[in-house]
């Protein structure tokens, strides 16, 4: 082979290998599980995650791992089964045994709603379309107290993104107006103040006759959206945010936009806390699916970064 024709030969090759690598690379961050704000829950020995992808209402993936998950075939909520045509953010699903009824807390068109299903997978249903609130709203939550009451955790735009909190009627979709309470705004913490007021995504745990509020502070967008923590001795707080703020955000490995998540316990009883990331450092969408390792106890909650994983889609 003639010298020139050589060195051709060996830059197609080199052009190849290259586009073989970004291929591969780009198929291994589509496998990626695609879903923000993100909420999973254990029933009946499988695991099942939601979260915001499509302004066509919700998806819903399942898993018997942690790690592999498949998409339900058909879709968990469709706009036409809901209050709202948009903007459908940040679903969590709860099981009532009492009724044999799941319920999904979720955000449309900038309103808390709910919807039920004797399912899952759903399809879950409003029987009446209309929010919880006339107000504005968004990110609800839900917490189940030892004494069986019920609480509503969720963002009201009363200062930039504000947690409140409000006690529920026995049927879980009825808010207690005079109980709404203020849980927490953005603070002077720099690592709350790169981008927006913003307190969002709250999650809340007891433990030992102590509340923990898991939080997400910035504007989802920027790079420093991170976690936080607060506690109260009441789910009406006062709550106290912490000094070890951030727990989360941009680790070690990489990830950016790290926030707006939801602490569970796996089959073996670890305590695991699921959140999003951007895609990559360079773009914030599709945001993706992560879950690592986390404590909680002795009024203190960390994150062990080192276990940070990322599940794929498959088949």
């Amino acid at each position: 082979m003639k010298k020139q024709n050589r060195v051709l030969y060996l830059l197609s090759v080199i052009l190849l290998l290259s586009c073989a690598t970004t291929n591969r690379s780009g198929e291994d961050q589509n496998e990626k599980l695609a879903l923000a704000d993100p909420y999973i829950l254990y029933h009946e020995d499988r695991y099942y995650a939601y979260g915001t992808s499509t302004d066509e209402g919700f998806e819903v993936y399942y898993s018997d791992n942690l790690n592999e998950w498949k998409r339900h075939s058909d879709m968990l909520l469709k706009k036409e089964d809901s209050f709202g045509e948009k903007w459908f953010w940040a679903p969590e699903v709860y099981y009532r045994e009492s009724n044999a009824t799941f319920y999904l807390f979720y955000s449309a068109e900038e309103h808390i709603c709910v919807a039920t299903s004797d399912s899952p997978l759903g399809p879950f249903k409003q029987h009446v379309k209309k929010p919880m609130r006339t107000e504005k709203g968004i990110d609800s939550s839900l917490f189940i107290d030892d004494d069986g009451t019920p609480y509503v955790y969720f963002v009201r735009f009363t200062n930039g993104n504000v947690i409140w909190v409000a006690e529920l009627e026995d049927d879980w979709e009825t808010i207690k107006e005079e109980t709404l309470t203020m849980c927490l705004e953005t603070s002077d913490a720099g690592w709350e103040t790169s981008l927006g007021k913003v307190n969002e995504g709250a999650s809340v745990i007891k433990k030992e006759g102590i509340y923990y509020m898991l939080y997400s502070a910035n504007d989802f967008r920027s790079q420093d959206y991170g976690v936080g923590y607060a506690m109260a001795t009441s789910p009406l707080g006062p709550w106290r945010k912490q000094s070890g703020n951030p727990i989360l955000q941009n680790p070690k490995n990489g990830l950016v936009g790290t926030g707006h998540g939801a602490y569970f316990t796996d089959k073996m009883g670890d305590e695991k806390y699921v959140f999003h990331s951007h895609y990559d450092q360079q773009k914030v969408a599709p945001r993706l699916l992560h879950i690592v390792d986390m404590k909680i106890g002795d009024q203190t909650v960390t994150v062990n970064e080192n276990t940070i994983r990322s599940p794929i889609k498959v088949k």
